[in-house]
């Protein structure tokens, strides 16, 4: 599975890139390893290669670029970004990748995403883990020394000019773990869906302290030990994972909202709904972490499906278990009293039997299949018959009702989010556009055309952002006025209820499609099944 990492660096020494790509580093302390007589040790293998750097050394050449076009010479400049194509392991033995063909891929994807940019590309066979995945360093001078065509992930015009810099936004974020997923679907390389985040969202800073948490741990229980005394804790954990711990631990026993809010204060933590975000505030912080930080599992329609997945739990059981009157009328008597299934349970496909014991399975797979088929065949008939349906034909026909109307419902949140995709996207317009309204009433206060120049040219980023917003509301049709804050803010959150109403009128459509489709199946499997006894029997009457 490969994966995307950046990093920006405000260092002006471009030769410790370098020096980091060509020399052995301690992967926690980011220290050059040294030998016995103080001396940077080479890295076994690697491919290296300078793109744009016109023969000479990339530091040097970079150096060069920046004084001819007079950037990257303040201390809070970001010099350079480094870009990491991290392959799966496995990809060496499954998919033939090599350190060669690696570091081809890397020069293309430097070619097609950074033209114009000054680049080293280096190859390494190993990380530092030990895990045997090939990966490629990708380090870009931050400022572009010739003028480029706008490429998809570019925002505004001053993206494509020579001597302009570099911009590592979320959207141009997004558009290379894009295309680094296609890359690797077009070489056939193992690959992961890197555009819907993880359940556990850890950064590179938040597993490096880890590392260095786990090796300073080690050394004081290795002390204690030697000393005769059993450490308490052998695993060192770090803030935002024993914040997931307290929020899961929370999750599993709460089934409101507001439960879920009483369980994580007693344990310190403050939930807080923000724009329908939620952020977590522990004790000995100052400043909230966003459940994006943390992982998808702990975002809002994560928590409030596990919530509503618990309290659905919670009435089945209290519905379903009945007392034991009799247990305390006669505590000699020892009977049971007998438990009544949930309403509603999930019906499943019935299992092929015949098919998995030629794959291998053995006997008592054999005696839970049979079970397990006649309890789905007994649900599925049951189905059928709550259904009124009188025919296969009449289910096949509710099937394909159902298909449609799910298919109409995904058009209609399609079209739905589309709409509130817009809304939020002239909302962010209108934001960027009144922040440099200080700035655009500086320009008409500028008595010259010389002065108002020379105001432009010291305030372009902002008078680019304006004119890229005047740009959209003109393709948006705003030609006049634009909506009010607080009206479009309105529109926002009626059409985010909107949203949440269709899409669970979405969910129980898309159950009652895969329920119909898991009845249509089993039925005929049974039908299938009951042929060659059938004909079996006509042949014992004849």
């Amino acid at each position: 599975m490969a994966i995307l990492k950046h990093f920006s660096s405000k260092n002006a020494d471009y030769g410790a890139a370098e020096k980091y790509l060509l020399f052995q580093h301690d992967e926690f302390t980011m220290k050059p390893v040294l030998d016995e007589n103080g001396r940077l040790i080479p890295r076994e293998d690697y491919r290296i290669s300078s793109l744009n750097c016109e023969e000479e050394d990339f530091a040097v050449a970079c150096m060069r670029a920046n004084l001819r076009y007079g950037k990257n010479q303040r201390k809070e400049d970001v010099k350079s970004h480094h870009y990491i194509i991290s392959f799966d392991p496995r990809d060496g033995t499954d998919n033939g990748l090599t350190s060669d063909r690696a570091q081809a891929l890397g020069e293309e994807f430097f070619r097609e995403h950074f033209p114009g940019h000054q680049a080293i590309v280096c190859t390494h066979p190993d990380g530092h883990n030990g895990s045997g995945n090939i990966h490629v360093h990708i380090v870009i001078n931050s400022m572009r020394i010739s003028e480029v065509p706008f490429l998809p992930y570019m925002e505004r015009p001053a993206d494509t000019r020579e001597g302009c810099k570099h911009r590592c936004t979320d959207t141009a974020l997004r558009h290379f773990k894009a295309e680094v997923m296609e890359m690797c679907h077009r070489e056939g390389l193992y690959q992961i869906d890197l555009l819907n985040g993880s359940k556990n969202r850890i950064t590179d800073r938040e597993y490096r302290a880890q590392k260095n948490g786990q090796l300073a741990l080690d050394k004081i229980n290795a002390t204690m030990i030697a000393d005769g005394i059993a450490p308490r804790q052998t695993k060192f954990e770090t803030d935002k994972e024993t914040l997931r711990r307290t929020i899961r631990q929370a999750l599993s026993h709460a089934s409101s909202f507001d439960e879920f809010s009483s369980l994580l204060l007693r344990e310190g933590v403050t939930v807080k709904e923000r724009r329908g975000r939620l952020s977590y505030l522990s004790p000995d912080r100052t400043k909230p972490i966003t459940a994006r930080k943390l992982g998808d599992d702990f975002d809002r329609t994560a928590v409030l499906a596990m919530l509503e997945k618990n309290a659905h739990r919670a009435a089945e059981q209290t519905a379903a278990i009945a007392g034991y009157p009799a247990a305390v009328k006669e505590p000699l008597q020892r009977g049971k009293t007998v438990k009544t299934a949930p309403n509603h349970d999930g019906i499943q496909r019935m299992v092929d039997i015949e098919a998995k014991k030629v794959e291998g399975k053995g006997r008592g797979y054999e005696r839970w299949a049979a079970l397990h088929n006649l309890k789905q065949a007994a649900a599925s008939l049951a189905v059928y018959e709550q259904s009124g349906f009188s025919s296969l034909e009449e289910m096949e026909a509710a099937l394909t009702e159902a298909c449609a109307g799910l298919q109409d419902t995904t058009a209609k949140l399609k079209t739905l989010e589309s709409t509130l995709s817009g809304k939020k996207e002239l909302r962010r317009q209108i934001f960027a556009f009144a922040k440099t309204k200080l700035v655009r009433e500086g320009l008409k206060a500028q008595k010259s055309d010389k002065a108002r120049q020379a105001y432009r040219e010291q305030h372009e980023s902002d008078f680019l952002i304006a004119d890229a917003a005047v740009r959209y509301f003109k393709e948006q049709g705003y030609t006049k006025k634009l909506p009010a804050r607080k009206d479009l803010q309105a529109e926002i959150e009626q059409l985010t209820t909107e949203k949440n109403a269709l899409y669970c009128q979405y969910r129980e459509k898309k159950e009652r499609v895969r329920q119909l489709q898991t009845v249509k199946g089993n039925i005929d499997q049974l039908l299938r099944r009951s042929e060659p006894q059938h004909r079996k029997e006509q042949s014992h009457e004849r």
